[in-house]
């Protein structure tokens, strides 16, 4: 079974998880960066506001999301980029509660995908000081991406989970999970823990 997953990462608008701003997506197979995707998305009524931490984080403003689809309309087109894929994300708690919580907010239902951590990923394949994303990306051999850009974190975590694999002569997520003593979990079934508070990546 071949290296094929679908990286992501989301950026907030705020503190509630239903306020997903943008969102990047790179797509692997065998192991090799094939296609990416990034754009903007409006949050919705009532997790629309934009806070003044989350803003200088990731730097982008009201004004950028004002014509972006919504998360109903753009939720379609994400999981048809993913195309069944396991999802893989950099402290993917976050980025999991993210479509869980503005689903919820929604209306949309949960969709039916795996996820794998990839920070879970990289405390059991090097030995750092730090996890955070721009540091498991250096150790992985991917550097100068600017950390919060939705895309670029994308690629950053691609990068780790192709890197470790390698490391663990691993040939599929599968095999890498079981190498490093993490799951593939569920979306649908964790959901509703998802949504309790995180920190980003």
């Amino acid at each position: 079974m071949p290296l094929d997953f679908t990286a992501i990462d989301f950026e907030t608008a705020n503190s509630s998880r239903a306020s997903a701003c943008a969102v990047g997506l790179v797509k692997v197979r065998g192991g090799v960066v094939v296609d990416r995707a990034a754009w903007f998305i409006r949050p919705p009524a009532g997790h629309d506001s934009f806070s003044e931490w989350n803003t200088r984080v990731h730097g982008i403003v009201e004004a950028d999301v004002a014509t972006a689809p919504t998360w109903a309309e753009q939720l379609p087109d994400l999981i048809a980029f993913a195309a069944g894929d396991t999802l893989a994300a950099h402290n993917a708690r976050f980025d999991m509660g993210v479509i869980a919580g503005a689903c919820l907010a929604t209306f949309e239902r949960v969709p039916e995908l795996d996820y794998l951590c990839s920070l879970h990923v990289a405390r059991r394949t090097y030995s750092l000081e730090s996890y955070r994303l721009p540091v498991a990306a250096r150790a992985a051999g991917f550097t100068g991406f600017r950390h919060h850009d939705a895309l670029a974190d994308s690629e950053a975590c691609a990068a780790i989970v192709i890197h470790a694999a390698s490391r663990h002569g691993a040939e599929s997520l599968d095999d890498l999970a079981r190498a490093t003593g993490t799951r593939l979990t569920p979306l649908v079934r964790s959901a509703a823990t998802l949504t309790r508070p995180a920190q980003s990546a």
